[in-house]
């Protein structure tokens, strides 16, 4: 059921410029200085309320061809550099500063949010920034994912880096989790050494979306994998708890400033056991040698 905001009724459409704003606003806020230059974020979906979207439908091709505008425009901007700091850069070694696109076009997109989590006025922006390989350190090329919330005044931030898939995913089956929703029965294969359960929602990407009462956290765990020693740990993420085996595991986040940062709190997973979602949902886990 799509969660009710008390002041979606009453809440002012922002002006569509305001959009081209914050992800401006985005950008700025998440660049990644390197030795020689600065990288930018390349890639730009812009999550708006249902009802704000429809609004906008008409013109989101162009309010796209604007943004993309503005983008170059700040990237020349921010690269208006002064002569002096140039110059002083060729003798001191240092960067010249240049902020640079290392996708070479912008990629922005503007949808309506599918689980109508977001109020009306609420902006969600999924930038994604393509950081370069580092062969010395074993490190492929990688993308950092940044998701920037505006709601009214405030604006809250998560950062994640992943590697990107280039080929369908071979990895070996190392676990095998079973569990029954409101939708039935499921099993989910692991094959990777990350994954986070709960009931997701365009803010809260999971990989196992549970169909179940808001008791269940939208991002409720995390399963780990040590790929070095191959065992598994269970990390709760979630507002009523987590059982291992029918008792609760330690907290793995604290609040600090209204913002969820984890605390490095895990607990270990034996081969076999039973994972409770704030004693509504059961996972059976068992690991596959």
């Amino acid at each position: 059921m799509p969660t009710i905001h008390p002041h979606a009724v009453t809440a002012r459409h922002r002006p569509a410029r305001d959009l081209i704003e914050a992800v401006l606003d985005n950008m700025r806020r998440n660049l990644e200085p390197l030795k020689y230059s600065t990288l930018a974020p390349s890639r730009f979906v812009i999550y708006l309320h249902p009802r704000e979207y429809a609004r906008l439908e008409g013109i989101v091709g162009l309010l796209r061809e604007e943004t993309e505008r503005a983008l170059a425009e700040e990237l020349d901007r921010l690269n208006r550099r002064s002569a002096v700091l140039r110059y002083v850069s060729r003798f001191t070694g240092g960067s010249d500063g240049l902020v640079t696109n290392p996708a070479s076009e912008w990629h922005v997109e503007f949808v309506g949010d599918p689980d109508e989590e977001l109020a009306e006025g609420d902006i969600l922006i999924d930038s994604e920034l393509i950081l370069p390989a580092q062969p010395d350190l074993g490190v492929g090329e990688q993308t950092r994912r940044i998701r920037t919330r505006h709601s009214g005044a405030d604006a809250t931030r998560r950062e994640a880096t992943f590697t990107p898939a280039t080929a369908p995913v071979t990895n070996p089956v190392v676990a095998r989790l079973a569990y029954d929703d409101d939708t039935g029965h499921h099993t989910y294969e692991v094959v990777r050494d990350s994954l986070t359960i709960g009931r997701g929602g365009v803010s809260h990407p999971v990989d196992i979306r549970i169909a179940a009462a808001v008791d269940v956290s939208r991002e409720h765990a995390r399963i780990r994998r040590d790929p070095t020693t191959g065992r598994f740990f269970l990390i709760d993420l979630s507002s009523l708890g987590t059982t291992l085996n029918g008792r609760h595991v330690p907290r793995g986040y604290e609040e600090i400033e209204g913002a969820k940062r984890e605390n490095g709190a895990e607990t270990p997973l034996p081969d076999q056991a039973r994972i409770g979602l704030a004693d509504t949902v059961y996972l059976d886990f068992q690991r596959v040698d």
